[in-house]
Parts: structure tokens; sequence; C-alpha cells
């Protein structure tokens, strides 16, 4: 059953074409990679799938529910109670984006109690359950000034799963921290593979994207170039663009 289907999408910022009619879609369990250069459009495709950009033009749709439509002028129209599709998804940044002045654990069960009227009793336990699968039973009383890069990170990996998203979008998740830090957040990231969670992962870890993806799909200049299994991307692209992005890398 495909999670998220996006078709023919198109998105520019006044005259730059940042979206080239694009259309990939992700099936449940899968984990999908998508990589390519700086500027290649990775980043705007997430924030169009999680409606924090709207698109000009295409379809989007979760769980077999289109989110937009064209109307009778056939202008694409975003549907008025966008809330029950925000519902299915959950994101991480690269810059974590946790409430400084909240405690761990206040960061975590905020959403689920007040967004989703959850028993706050139940939703504790449950991220507590979650930060120990992590790693992080310690901190649930600490603030995010008292944490790495890599816990804050994990933290905020495990404030997307409080919300029992079906599937995980994550925006470059490594890019703001060192290379050992990396390493911690990738083997979270991994275990959720292993476990089956639905995710996209925009990425600029090529070992990293070869080890755990299903699918890699690879941009640029606002189109998808390539898409395959990893192998395929990595091990025996045809594609001259592809060739040349890999060659960059040591891995």
């Amino acid at each position: 059953m495909n999670v998220l289907s996006m078709q023919n999408i198109k998105k520019a910022f006044g005259e730059t074409e940042v979206l080239k009619d694009i259309s990939l879609s992700v099936n449940k369990g899968e984990v999908v990679s998508i990589i390519g250069p700086s500027g290649s459009g990775k980043s705007t495709l997430l924030r169009c799938a999680t409606f924090l950009e709207t698109v000009d033009d295409g379809i989007i749709s979760y769980m077999g529910d289109n989110a937009t439509y064209k109307n009778d002028a056939g202008r694409l129209m975003y549907k008025k109670d966008l809330n029950k599709f925000r519902r299915v998804f959950g994101l991480v940044f690269q810059n974590f984006n946790l409430f400084p002045h909240y405690s761990v654990l206040k960061n975590i069960m905020d959403a689920p109690v007040s967004v989703l009227k959850r028993e706050k009793e139940e939703v504790r336990e449950e991220c507590l359950a979650l930060l120990d699968k992590m790693g992080l039973k310690d901190k649930a009383d600490a603030y995010p000034c008292e944490l790495s890069g890599g816990q804050q990170q994990r933290v905020s990996i495990v404030r997307a799963l409080a919300m029992k998203p079906d599937i995980l979008f994550f925006d470059e998740p490594t890019s703001a921290l060192d290379p050992e830090l990396t390493g911690e957040v990738l083997k979270v990231i991994k275990q959720l593979a292993d476990e089956k969670m639905t995710m996209v992962i925009v990425t600029h870890e090529m070992s990293f994207a070869r080890a755990v993806s299903d699918r890699v799909i690879f941009m640029d200049n606002g189109f998808i170039i390539e898409e395959g299994k990893p192998e395929e991307v990595f091990g025996n692209t045809q594609n001259e663009r592809t060739k040349q992005f890999l060659k960059n890398y040591n891995n």
C-alpha cells in the first residue's frame, strides 16, 4: 500500500523552478533515501510533502487520500482539514527544533497530549520507554542545552515517533553533527529501518543510504534523474550525471 504518493509536483520560488514535474510513491515499510547535489530540490520536496511549502501543481496523497485536488476551474487546492494528513507523518529536521524551555520529556509528550488529546500518564510511560530504547532514559528531565547534538537529534526522533506516524521524514538528519555523533543518530535510523518503519531520508551520507535503503532516488536540478535499488544506483548506474555525482564520494 502507498503511504505517500506525489504526482507531477511542481514548485517555483519566483522565477526559479525548484521542482519540475516530480512523481514518487513510498510503500508501507519501505525506506527511501533521496540523494543529490545541494540545490537539487531534495529538501523542498520534503517540505512540500509535509505541507511546510505549498506546491504550485500536482497531487499529494497519504494512505490513498488526496490532500490536494483540482477545483472546477482547474486550480490546485488543498483540502481544508490538513491536520488529519499531518497525523500520518513525522518530520525530523537537521537542526533539531526542540523547545529550549521544555525538558526532554515535555518536548516529547507535548504533541501527543495537546494535539492527539491522549491520556497524560499513558503518554508519559510510552515516551519514557522510547527514550530508554534510544539510550536516553536518564535524560528525561534534562533540557536541550544540556545535551550533545547527537542526543538532541535522538530526542527529536523520539518526539516524532511519539505521535505514532505511519511515515517518518528526515531532512539531512546528521548535517549539523560531527562524525562521531553522526554515527549514533544513523544507528537509531538503521534500527528503525530494521523494524520496518516507513521512512524517507534526505541525506548526504552515501554509505548509509546504500546500507539502509530499499530504494534510492537521485535528484538534480529539480528532476528525479534516477531511482532504483541501492546496488543499482551506487554499484551499477548507467547514468552519467549520477556517476559524476557519486565520483565525489569515496565510499
